[in-house]
């Protein structure tokens, strides 16, 4: 993982089916938001870089190294 970064975990759920994926976020980010989701929606450095679909968003976690 790059400096500055931070892995997150997400679970989706589409028809009772889950699918989990790991993102790096900046951690900057990260420290601007006091939740973890509201980081996710948005933050404009981290919805530069993915789409969460936070509709199907089961669950959200950081990660540690």
């Amino acid at each position: 993982m790059s400096k500055g970064m931070v892995k997150v975990r997400l679970v989706f759920v589409d028809d009772g089916d889950y699918h989990d994926e790991t993102i790096a976020i900046p951690a900057a980010a990260l420290g601007r938001h006091e939740r973890l989701i509201d980081c996710l929606r948005e933050d404009p450095d981290v919805l530069g870089r993915v789409f969460v679909d936070v509709d199907r968003l089961l669950i959200a976690s950081v990660q540690e190294d």
